[in-house]
């Protein structure tokens, strides 16, 4: 999500600042901006929809590599060389990102789209919402769980390895695991446009961020000045992050107007599963760790970090896969709804049963 890693200073007290905290809200906001835009100046949105190369809107490339970057110059790829130390909760998140979560996600999308909410939406669109579900389970968070790890007193570094590790694997497993799944809902895959995306969104701006880390870091002579440049550096791009999702948000409502106006029960359909998969995969981490005897500062990282999603990575791909008018992009947005307030309910659950577990 959002990159607000190096927020720390400008954040509550509770660990996570005022534009994070209401993100739900600003999104509704954007929602209701973008169908009332979209119903007013449907010209504007045309000429914005047809500004595409490659099956990549032009527009949404920019704004998704806006919210992106930041994000990317937070990894710290030399964090790799503590990936032997404790190593459960390495193999805990591992397993949950890449083996359970985006099997599940896709088994509760094709259990609610084409069984239980099967007699209210059309076998066709059912699908598309299928699509946007499996690019959010197939994408792990990589920025918010910086502030989730925070909220529960997690450990920031062992944070930073899991982090680290899952995008390294991300550039190799995300559009082979996307392609699987999709083509288990009997939808063609396009390869080029999936292995594209994967390319533009995530190994262009991994490769930016390290550069522009290394050249902040040499320049800054390493240490905690060092720390503090990337802070300050990111700090600055903040505001250009957060313009970069809002108005994505904005944009992609503003082309699913007549869609919500038509059928406004359909958000709630889409974040049934969403809710579901959420705690369930929680509940399948938390436990797991307890069992294991991790200590809390590495438990409650590893458990948030399968639970939250790279929904800025999900939006772009089913944006290049299915257009700006498709149900999967509509379904990757409503992630982001969810996803605030889920998360804050399972910090709190964590920080109350902290006791579980071993000290760090």
């Amino acid at each position: 999500m959002t990159d607000i890693t190096h927020e720390r200073g400008r954040a509550a007290p509770g660990g996570i600042g005022f534009f994070e905290k209401w993100l739900s809200v600003w999104v509704a906001l954007c929602i209701v901006a973008g169908i009332a835009l979209g119903t007013l100046l449907p010209g504007v949105f045309g000429v914005l929809a047809g500004l595409e190369y490659a099956s990549v809107n032009l527009v949404v490339a920019v704004l998704i590599w806006a919210m992106v970057f930041p994000m990317m110059v937070n990894v710290d790829f030399a964090s790799l060389r503590h990936i032997g130390d404790r190593p459960k909760g390495l193999v805990l998140t591992l397993v949950v990102n890449w083996l359970i979560k985006p099997f599940t996600m896709a088994a509760l999308g094709v259990l609610f789209f084409e069984h239980v909410f099967a007699p209210w939406i059309e076998p066709a669109d059912a699908q598309q919402y299928i699509a946007g579900l499996i690019l959010l389970g197939a994408a792990p968070c990589t920025a918010m769980v910086f502030v989730w790890s925070q909220m529960t007193k997690g450990d920031a570094t062992y944070t930073l390895v899991q982090v680290s590790v899952n995008d390294v694997i991300m550039i190799f497993a995300f559009a082979p695991i996307v392609a699987l799944l999709l083509g288990v809902t009997d939808i063609v895959v396009p390869w080029a446009t999936l292995i594209l995306s994967t390319v533009l969104y995530v190994v262009i701006p991994l490769v930016a961020g390290a550069i522009t880390r290394n050249w902040l870091v040499g320049r800054a002579g390493g240490g905690g000045n060092a720390e503090a440049a990337v802070s300050e550096f990111t700090g600055r791009l903040k505001p250009i992050s957060v313009i970069g999702l809002l108005a994505t948000v904005v944009l992609l409502f503003g082309f699913q107007g007549n869609v919500i106006l038509d059928k406004p029960m359909l958000i709630v359909l889409i974040a049934v599963p969403l809710v579901l998969q959420s705690y369930g995969i929680f509940a399948i981490a938390y436990a797991a760790a307890k069992a294991w005897k991790v200590p809390f500062n590495v438990a409650a990282p590893c458990a948030l970090i399968g639970t939250s999603n790279f929904f800025e990575l999900a939006v772009a791909v089913a944006i290049s896969l299915f257009g700006l008018h498709s149900g999967a992009a509509l379904a990757t947005v409503v992630g982001v709804l969810v996803e605030v307030p889920v998360m804050l309910s399972l910090v709190a659950f964590a920080n109350r049963t902290q006791h579980w577990f071993p000290k760090g």
